[in-house]
């Protein structure tokens, strides 16, 4: 099997597994219990935040444990919405965020906020000036994505954390999701107050994530109840899966140190024996993170190609995930300017650290003769 879906889930690291075993077995009990039992699980609790507060040089009570991408998006932008719908309700995003920040958004236009959807170049990145322009006396939030999860390109986030730094009335939110392990990013005094974080995403386990709330950040609860998680998040608190991702974290953060310089090598072996393919359209603009190379076969439906693949054990996708059932255009490749030939034929190829040269190879041998074979279904 060739695993290259990498940016829909990975495969959970054994370490990862074990730790969650552990402490399932070990530490059960509720960290809101009084008994002994009870104050164990509650010092672990405490412990994990503090070992990813080191991890992302960030405070212990910056970090609040959710279940994964999409909750942490929701929390962030309603919870601001909410919070802060006095001041004003004018939000600025992008045309090409992930669906749990794209639909959030726009539910909230259905609550009477204002959304501005900035549009992105054909390299699939914002306009540092359009966000300045944007912003307005009753903004109070931005909301933009650090890798984009279906072609890779990258969001000048450090240049729009200054911009936010001269709005102190507004607040800067980071879905942080794909660029986690891959492409580094500063929180600390960098001009973002909420970051999102995914356990799948970096071979932790499915409903497992950190939200990144700065100090003195004040949200609107989605969910109301036993006040955990700094009343932001109520609930009995998922221990195991907390410790499972911070594990994943520290090991993310360990083969992003060692190994990011092999994944760039992946990935320009990848592009370069994908630029000799004629019927081939490259979609992920040249500096754009390591992992995510977005093509298109104009006259070929996608899922034609992910079946042919899937039948020799090679694992592709088209979009998101959380939108892929809907095989219709992608509204990514589309806000970049393509084509809808294009923009209906793309298809996505993301790796990991565990991938090899040997794998990309098999891929590409595997999609000459696929096309070879399929080009009366082009004709």
């Amino acid at each position: 099997m060739i695993y290259l879906d990498n940016s829909a889930t990975t495969k959970p690291h054994p370490e990862v597994l074990k730790s969650f075993q552990q402490v399932s077995s070990s530490f059960f009990a509720n960290p809101s219990s009084i008994h002994q039992l009870g104050g164990e699980t509650e010092k672990l609790l405490y412990t994990s935040k503090q070992q990813a507060a080191t991890l992302l040089n960030v405070h212990e009570d910056e970090i609040i444990f959710t279940s994964g991408g999409t909750e942490g998006n929701n929390i962030a932008i309603k919870g601001i919405a909410l919070q802060h719908q006095a001041r004003g309700k004018h939000i600025i995003t992008t045309e090409i965020e992930h669906p749990s920040v794209y639909e959030a958004c726009k539910s909230l236009e259905s609550l009477g906020f204002d959304v501005t959807y900035l549009p992105v170049s054909q390299d699939g990145v914002i306009s540092v000036s359009d966000v300045e322009q944007a912003i307005r006396p009753d903004t109070i939030l931005i909301s933009i994505m650090h890798v984009n999860n279906e072609i890779g390109s990258i969001q000048p986030i450090e240049e729009i954390g200054q911009i936010a730094k001269k709005h102190p009335k507004l607040l800067f939110h980071v879905d942080y999701v794909q660029g986690l392990g891959k492409v580094p990013l500063v929180l600390a005094d960098s001009g973002i107050d909420l970051c999102t974080m995914s356990g799948h995403k970096i071979h932790g386990l499915k409903g497992t994530g950190i939200l990144y709330r700065r100090r003195g950040i004040k949200l609107f609860p989605l969910f109301h109840g036993g006040d955990q998680e700094y009343k932001i998040r109520s609930g009995t608190e998922n221990l195991a899966g907390a410790v499972a991702f911070v594990k994943a974290l520290r090991l993310i953060k360990e083969r992003e140190r060692l190994e990011i310089s092999t994944l760039q090598q992946l990935h320009q072996q990848l592009r370069q024996e994908l630029q000799k393919i004629d019927e081939i359209l490259i979609n992920t603009p040249k500096d754009s993170a390591p992992h995510i190379m977005n093509f298109s076969i104009p006259g070929l439906k996608p899922e034609v190609m992910i079946h042919t693949l899937g039948k020799q054990g090679i694992f592709i996708s088209t979009k998101s995930a959380c939108s892929s059932k809907d095989l219709d255009e992608s509204r990514i490749i589309k806000a970049c300017g393509y084509s809808q030939d294009r923009s209906k034929s793309a298809l996505r190829v993301s790796l990991s650290y565990d991938n090899t040269q040997e794998e990309i190879n098999a891929l590409v041998v595997q999609l000459k003769e696929a096309l070879t074979q399929l080009k009366e279904v082009m004709e």
